[in-house]
């Protein structure tokens, strides 16, 4: 498969908030029911103390007009909220899904317990409801650090043949989050399906439309993309909800390489590549691209709180300029917003 890729440029850079000292980046997309499209960056004040903002976008030409409108969410739960530095809600996805007649944003609450998946919903994509968090309690699965959710927008059947509802989900390892050289040698040693991977997890359906509290429970999860030698070596992890196309769900992936182990800390590269999964069973991989399709070139993605990052979040279906043609948010250096122009054959 062949994809073109278009740099728009920066959509969002820190404007002198308070609230967006540390970045402005990693948002959220979506159109709400008039076809309006919001963004829903993560904000991050000092402390990195993260809220999730609220921006109406519209593109005039090649300009992107953004519009602040306060905040979907602000770190007021339990589960959300800690004594020290580093908590709030981080980088959230947002997808509609018919079937619910709602709005389902899943975001990264880092709270007491360290990073864990919440949900909250909505009805208008304006304001938003917190449901709590996502609760993986079937025997064997990974309960612990756990980020880069985001939902699928249709019912798909699990692998054991359920139908339910299907979310990315990237349990961590706590070797991974280790300053300093000492863990990458440790890495590089697993296999790479022990490194960190993209899981899907799957939610029932009937009880979530029984009761969308149900919508927290989660029956199944698997491994459906792990790190390999040609790129994302180091770890792999969802990026964008996934939107259908003729041959599968397609969605932006980002994976990690280490470009210096030279120093004190080692530097890594952020990059976002392509997948595409089987409409009924996602967990059948149709096809993963061999090689990034957007890798760290222009200043901002160069340079920033995190050197070295592109990192997808947000996808909006451009029909109106081509069959398969696709704005893909996401975040650059882990300071800024950019946006490009993703065209498949």
């Amino acid at each position: 498969m062949h994809a073109a890729v278009e740099r728009l440029g920066p959509v969002l850079v820190p404007d002198g908030d308070p609230n967006e000292v540390e970045g402005v980046l990693n948002p959220a997309s979506a159109r709400t029911r008039d076809g309006d499209l919001l963004l829903y960056p993560r904000a991050v004040a000092k402390g990195n103390i993260s809220r999730v903002e609220r921006v109406h976008v519209a593109q005039r030409d090649a300009t992107f007009i953004t519009q602040r409108d306060g905040f979907a969410l602000e770190p007021e739960a339990t589960y959300e909220v800690r004594p020290s530095a580093g908590y709030g809600c981080e980088d959230p996805r947002v997808t509609f899904i018919p079937v619910l007649d709602r709005y389902v944003m899943a975001y990264t609450a880092f709270g007491p317990l360290g990073p864990r998946i919440a949900i909250a919903l909505s009805t208008d994509g304006h304001s938003w409801e917190r449901l709590g968090l996502m609760r993986f309690a079937q025997p064997g699965m990974v309960d612990g650090d756990d980020k880069d959710a985001a939902f699928f927008p249709e019912p798909v059947l699990s692998p054991r043949g359920e139908r339910s509802l299907a979310f990315y989900h990237r349990p961590m390892l706590h070797l991974s989050a280790v300053d300093g050289r000492a863990a990458i040698p440790l890495i590089e040693r697993l296999p790479f399906e022990d490194r960190e991977s993209i899981r899907i997890g799957y939610v029932p359906l009937e009880p979530a439309l029984q009761d969308v509290q149900g919508l927290l429970d989660v029956g199944e999860s698997v491994i459906v993309l792990s790190p390999d030698a040609n790129w994302g070596s180091i770890k792999v992890g969802a990026g964008t909800p996934p939107v259908r196309i003729a041959e599968g769900w397609l969605s932006l992936f980002h994976g990690v390489d280490l470009i210096d182990n030279s120093g004190a800390r080692p530097k890594f590269r952020y990059s976002a590549g392509i997948v595409i999964h089987d409409l009924e069973q996602p967990h059948k991989i149709v096809y993963r691209s061999p090689e990034p399709v957007i890798t760290p070139e222009t200043e901002y993605e160069r340079k920033g709180i995190v050197d070295n990052v592109v990192f997808p979040t947000g996808i909006d279906v451009r029909a109106d300029l081509g069959p398969r043609t696709f704005d893909v948010y996401y975040g650059m250096a882990d300071y800024a917003i950019g946006a490009a122009r993703l065209s498949l054959d």
